[in-house]
């Protein structure tokens, strides 16, 4: 498992290649939730970028000296930094990244990077609509929960998220752990 510092140097290099080459992305994941006074990332580095600028973001990773890879996974791309992962997400659960998520983003300097970071409530929409049977986690979901829960709209998120069984366990057991209110 990579250290934090190293997730935020293959952060800072993979960003700068990303915006050198035109392409339009947002930060998510766990570092856009880091970005904003959440918890550290022990995973990966999550970008949110559209269909049609997936193969161009994961050439311009790899012109940058990153790994490619082009997973069974009809949704993302992965690039590889030593231990480092980065995730290319283009069509997670809940439908494709275009421009209205990120017309979403909003501007902030991470790292003395300045950038387009995913809002808290598409990444919680995100995460939520993630679980599933044989993946059902909620222990990043509640730590986000806890860290950030005043900066986030939980109305919003609900209701985005009211299709999923996993999501509306997630609101049981952060309401019943006093997490929300």
């Amino acid at each position: 498992m990579p250290e934090f510092p190293d997730i935020l140097e293959t952060f800072k290099r993979s960003a700068a290649a990303l915006q050198d080459a035109g392409v339009p992305f947002a930060l998510g994941g766990g570092l856009a939730c880091w970005a904003r006074g959440g918890p550290e990332t022990q995973h990966d580095i999550d970008y949110m970028v559209r269909p049609e600028d997936a193969e161009r973001a994961l050439d311009a990773l790899e012109e940058a000296g990153f790994k490619p890879e082009k997973p069974p996974e009809n949704w993302l791309y992965k690039a590889h930094d030593g231990e480092v992962l980065i995730d290319l997400i283009f069509d997670p659960q809940g439908g494709p990244v275009d421009d209205e998520i990120l017309g979403r983003a909003e501007e902030l300097e991470v790292q003395a990077v300045r950038m387009s970071v995913m809002t808290l409530e598409d990444v919680m929409v995100t995460k939520l609509l993630a679980l599933r049977e044989h993946e059902v986690d909620y222990d990043s979901v509640l730590e986000v929960a806890r860290s950030l829960r005043e900066q986030i709209d939980w109305d919003a998120v609900r209701k985005q998220t009211d299709s999923s069984p996993y999501a509306r366990g997630f609101f049981f057991l952060a309401q019943e752990l006093e997490i929300l209110g």
